[in-house]
């Protein structure tokens, strides 16, 4: 018998998939479709661990939905385009575009090493004029709609990377690529009117049934939705700019008589008006340029010390008719409602904590319905519901049937109007960078902004230019690219030298592989019609605002372009866990990089793959460990030695038939053997098709290796159906291990005589009357309370036990973010799990 030699048996079937077109798709409407995505990655050079786990998970569901006899589409690309490649090839001295599609070949060999089911035909790189000329084309649909515009804002910048970033791209206050602090700056900008789908983007969270909670959730935050009421309340006194009034959003208007000071962001428009020729001006500016610079206004601000300063102006308070202290705060947020709070001390924690550091009167408006409240008595906010107390006609009302009785009144009295607000803003996409897509827009002295045509595109980003330092574009210095005419006058004119934030490019790319290489239209139709939207997409949970909040956006605009008929890119999303080594995620800077090509060359994939799926379920986080890599190399040797054994017991006896379900010609042993290969084809069906519990299916495999090792030669030798059973068990194994382990899988099925490689055979059905006695019903206790019930093989041991009940949908709920104190097991009945902080 040949040794396993997982360089050689792994070149071969490579080779053969190759030549075979074995991945190839093709649209076919008589086929019933599936389509599973992983997220792109970028070209850096080297894909790392993470990147492995992420594609070995879709490439086992891609694999097991084609044995299911779905025409799957399975693609691969590259999100080619950004600050990295620009950065590297500044350093290095080389052309991005060299530096980027070096890494691309690298990057793709190594993917192909690892066995993946990609069809490489459909392959694309977002730095392809092929592909951008299309990024360029949606920017023109967009401007034709009114999606995209251009003006004066307030900016997120980042002074390293020297660019523009979205909000979704400040984390904390800092870039969310190279963690420096970000400051606001004011700069011409392009956008995108992503806001004119707010509703529909919160709308449809609904109907993602196959999305993770978190994620919904995270989007439904960001978006922020929010019923309320603008209010005006009038500048005491002139002010230079005309001004009369600072309009306020507002979700509390029930607490509109309690309000006793007024907070401004530091980037409010106003602020410069309302301080000029007052004392307290050059304090102001001081403290608004700190608090700038110091990157404090950011989402995380609430968790920040409060600080302001008094602006020297008072407003009225329109319901009461108080003098208001206008402050300035650091914890005001320019991006949400108008940028200015009325502030209510007794009734907001935060207004709480700057009302007693600055000693500003705390006025109750709200009480518990059995229990009056004084100020001096407060030692933080009451922020209940309640009844209304020093409110005018409203006293004695409750707080909740107030909220719309005062926003009533507002509107009655003309000094308020019930609004929505949210807090997702336009997507501002230019970028002061070179490696980018350029936005197709030339600036005429007689015309102004005047899209190219259509016939003109792709505007080509030119591949020889100098790139001097970081952050200085040189597409500002070539004449050659800045110098055109006017398409609308033919006058002398000016290309934009912005290009297209990079998250244009991901935001349609899983439309694109539907038809990679339609050159007269972005999208064809029919394929369209046929393959969208992806049934499977899988990535980190890093993306679950930026990246699929704009694909989200992207395909309602495709949709009502015409171009598709769906309303949602992504049926289903999983989100996969990170790599952690020594307690951290892998990254070169914690030197706790495990490379996979040294994992390749020493064990092979097939190994890597086994690892990276069984050792954690694929939504948390997988600790990296050499033991388990090691383990799974030794499974794979007991595998093999499984088929070296059934391959010598054919040489003495003759076997023949399939798996014979009637139990009255099956001896004991072999019934015995068929129900363990039944359970098995059940829990791996289950595990890998349909909860994508990729650890327990393998375990389920690697405790069916594990009985049958048990067997003994002669009571397999004697017995005829014994000896089928066993053949039929042995070569079952291999076709549910496949998906994982797809090289080795293919070389020992083909060792057994078979001639029809595992690929084209339909995924393995069970008898459901070989379970019938071989499972039993556990019942899952947490905390002593009933919470689920699991099936399980009858001689399950603890650890199968613990790993399906863990696995459990309803049972990861319930733990959420707990730990697992004990795990106490009734043999038969049922579960207790014991969880707490």
């Amino acid at each position: 018998m040949p040794v396993y030699d997982p360089k050689t048996i792994e070149e071969k079937w490579q080779k053969r998939w190759k030549e075979t077109g074995e991945f190839k798709t093709e649209t076919d409407s008589s086929k019933k479709k599936y389509y599973v995505l992983e997220m792109f990655p970028y070209p850096s050079g080297r894909i790392h661990m993470g990147h492995v786990r992420n594609y070995v998970i879709g490439d086992v569901i891609a694999r097991g939905r084609k044995r299911q006899g779905y025409n799957v589409l399975h693609p691969m690309g590259w999100d080619a385009f950004g600050l990295p490649a620009e950065n590297a090839a500044i350093k290095n001295r080389v052309q991005p575009a060299d530096w980027t599609y070096d890494n691309i070949r690298y990057m793709q060999e190594q993917l192909k090493s690892l066995g993946l089911s990609y069809d490489w035909e459909r392959e694309v790189a977002t730095c392809s004029p092929e592909y951008y000329r299309w990024c360029q084309w949606f920017f023109l649909k967009f401007y034709e709609r009114g999606l995209a515009y251009r003006k004066v804002s307030s900016v997120n910048w980042c002074g390293s990377c020297n660019t523009v970033l979205a909000n979704e791209q400040v984390e904390g206050g800092k870039c969310w690529r190279c963690e420096n602090d970000v400051i606001q700056k004011q700069m011409m900008q392009w956008f995108f009117r992503i806001t004119d789908y707010a509703d529909e983007l919160l709308k449809d969270l609904k109907n993602l049934k196959g999305w993770p909670e978190r994620v919904l959730t995270m989007q439904e935050n960001w978006i922020g939705k929010s019923f309320g009421t603008e209010v005006d309340f009038p500048i005491k006194g002139d002010v230079k700019s005309g001004e009369k009034a600072i309009k306020v959003f507002t979700t509390r208007q029930d607490t509109l008589f309690g309000a006793t000071f007024i907070s401004l962001a530091p980037e409010h428009p106003m602020v410069e008006a309302l301080i000029a020729g007052l004392p307290e001006a050059e304090e102001v500016r001081k403290f608004v340029a700190r608090i700038v610079a110091a990157k404090k206004i950011s989402r995380d601000i609430i968790d920040k010390e409060k600080e302001g300063v008094f602006t020297g102006r008072y407003c009225i308070n329109p319901l009461t008719g108080w003098e208001m202290p206008v402050y300035v705060a650091n914890f005001v947020l320019t991006e949400y409602g108008t940028g200015a709070i009325m502030a209510v001390p007794a009734h907001d924690q935060r207004d709480f904590e700057f009302a007693k550091k600055y000693d500003i009167p705390v006025k109750i408006v709200i009480t518990p319905a059995d229990k009056d409240l004084k100020p001096e008595e407060l030692k933080e906010a009451y922020v209940e519901e309640g009844v209304l107390v020093n409110s005018g006609e409203f006293s004695g009302m409750k707080s909740s049937s107030a909220l719309e009785a005062i926003a009533d009144f507002l509107e009655k009295k003309s000094i308020g109007r019930k609004t929505v607000n949210y807090k997702l803003r336009d997507w501002g996409i230019s970028r002061q960078r070179y490696w980018g897509a350029p936005i197709p827009i030339i600036y005429c002295d007689k015309c102004g902004a005047v899209p190219v045509a259509e016939k003109d595109l792709p505007v080509v980003l030119p591949l020889d230019l100098e790139l001097k330092f970081i952050g200085d574009s040189p597409l500002k210095d070539s004449d050659k690219f800045i110098n055109t005419t006017c398409p609308k006058c033919g006058l002398p004119a000016r290309r934009e030298t912005d290009t297209m934030d990079t998250f244009v490019d991901s935001s349609w790319y899983f439309a694109r592989y539907c038809s990679p290489r339609e050159d007269k239209e972005a999208l064809k139709k029919s394929d369209i019609d046929y393959w969208m939207p992806v049934d499977q997409y899988i990535g980190g949970i890093e993306h679950a605002i930026l990246h699929l909040l704009y694909s989200r956006f992207f395909t309602k605009v495709m949709r009502d372009l015409g171009l598709m008929d769906v309303s949602e890119p992504f049926t289903s999303l999983l989100t996969q866990g990170m790599v952690i080594k020594d307690g951290a995620k892998m990254s070169k800077s914690k030197g706790n990089v495990v490379d996979p090509d040294d994992l390749l060359k020493k064990y092979g994939a097939d190994t890597v793959r086994t690892f990276c799926l069984f050792a954690a379920p694929p939504e948390r986080d997988l600790d990296w460990s050499d033991e388990g890599i090691e383990g799974a190399n030794r499974f794979i040797g007991r595998l093999w030695r499984l088929v070296e054994r059934d391959i010598e017991i054919k040489k003495t006896v003759s076997v023949a038939g399939q798996n014979n379900s009637n139990n009255k010609e099956l001896s004991e042993g072999a019934l015995k053997l068929l129900r363990i290969t039944n359970r098995t084809i059940k829990r791996v069906t289950d595990d890998i098709l349909l909860r994508y519990h990729f650890n327990t299916a393998i375990a389920s495999i690697m405790e069916a290796v594990n009985e049958i090792n048990l067997i003994k030669d002669e009571e397999i030798k004697n017995d005829p159906s014994m000896q089928q059973a066993y053949d039929f068990s042995v070569k079952t194994l291999l076709t549910l291990f496949w998906p994982v382990a797809p090289h080795v899988s293919e070389e020992l099925w083909e060792m057994t005589g078979e001639q029809t490689p595992i690929s084209k055979t339909a995924w393995p059905s069970y008898d459901p009357s070989m379970l019938q006695e071989d499972e039993i019903t556990i019942v899952i206790q947490i905390n002593g309370k009933m919470r689920s019930r699991v099936q399980v093989p009858r001689e399950s041991g603890e650890e199968t036990i613990k790993s399906v009940v863990l696995s459990d949908s309803r049972v990861k709920e319930y733990i959420g973010d707990n730990n697992v104190k004990k795990f106490i097991l009734v043999p038969g009945k049922l579960v207790n799990i014991v969880i707490g902080k």
